[in-house]
């Protein structure tokens, strides 16, 4: 890593860290890549049970990089782009989002594609791309299945910056807290997350993933399949003993 991530791993939880306070973490192609690239290896890893996002300074992050947007080349980023705004769709492991100060832009994106985001009393959203003459294209996805079609055209077209109650009120993010409270609400949250069954948590994922745009019948079919392939699980089987043993799950599928 170049730096523009600090990583870390306590016990099952694997913690990322944006790192560029100084330019507002905004995202750089590298940034970009590099976070892709640590989420993917996160998620290979079978010790690891759920990631943690947030970021170092007083800014969650301002959105991509304008100095590299307005230098030649910049659509070449576009694939990276596509990989990391729509990450939350692919990730078969939680990713829950700490948020404190602004989240602008990809930094919206970045909250709307994690499975669980909690931010602070004073931090700001906004899809702020069309101040500057462009559309949210490749968060605008995430920002739909988060906030609903309707919503997340008015929040593209008028640009505006709206606090962290109203994205509460949104469904952008799931819990608010004091700034002092941020960081150790979201970790305990996440710590929570990855105890729970690995292959229960994938498969789950797996099945939301393959029910989105599907009718009523077709995901029933889907909820039948993966709910027969559950019930003959090891870790359904250990999930059961432990429950009536009283005990802490040991999940075979941990490792």
């Amino acid at each position: 890593m170049s730096g523009n991530l600090i990583l870390s791993r306590d016990g099952r939880l694997l913690h990322v860290t944006l790192n560029r306070p100084a330019k507002r973490n905004a995202l750089n192609s590298a940034l970009c890549r590099e976070l892709v690239s640590a989420l993917a290896e996160g998620e290979a890893d079978r010790r690891i049970g759920a990631i943690l996002l947030d970021a170092a300074g007083e800014v969650f992050c301002a959105g991509m990089d304008l100095d590299e947007a307005t230098a030649p080349g910049a659509a070449e980023a576009n694939t990276v782009h596509e990989e990391l705004f729509t990450i939350g769709t692919r990730l078969r492991k939680p990713l829950v989002a700490a948020v404190r100060g602004a989240a602008l832009g990809g930094g919206l994106g970045l909250a709307a594609n994690a499975h669980i985001t909690v931010a602070a009393l004073d931090s700001r959203f906004g899809l702020t791309e069309i101040r500057l003459g462009l559309w949210p294209f490749v968060v605008y996805r995430a920002v739909v299945a988060a906030v609903g079609e309707r919503r997340a055209l008015e929040l593209s077209l008028t640009g505006r910056i709206f606090p962290s109650t109203e994205a509460l009120q949104y469904g952008l993010i799931h819990q608010v807290a004091p700034a002092s409270e941020v960081a150790g609400r979201a970790s305990q949250l996440a710590r929570t997350v990855a105890t729970m069954s690995p292959e229960a948590v994938e498969r789950g994922l797996t099945f939301v993933r393959a029910s989105q745009g599907k009718t009523w019948p077709e995901t029933g079919a889907l909820a039948d399949r993966a709910r027969r392939a559950a019930f003959e699980s090891p870790d359904f089987r250990e999930g059961v003993r432990a429950f009536k043993e009283k005990r802490a799950p040991r999940w075979p599928s941990a490792g």
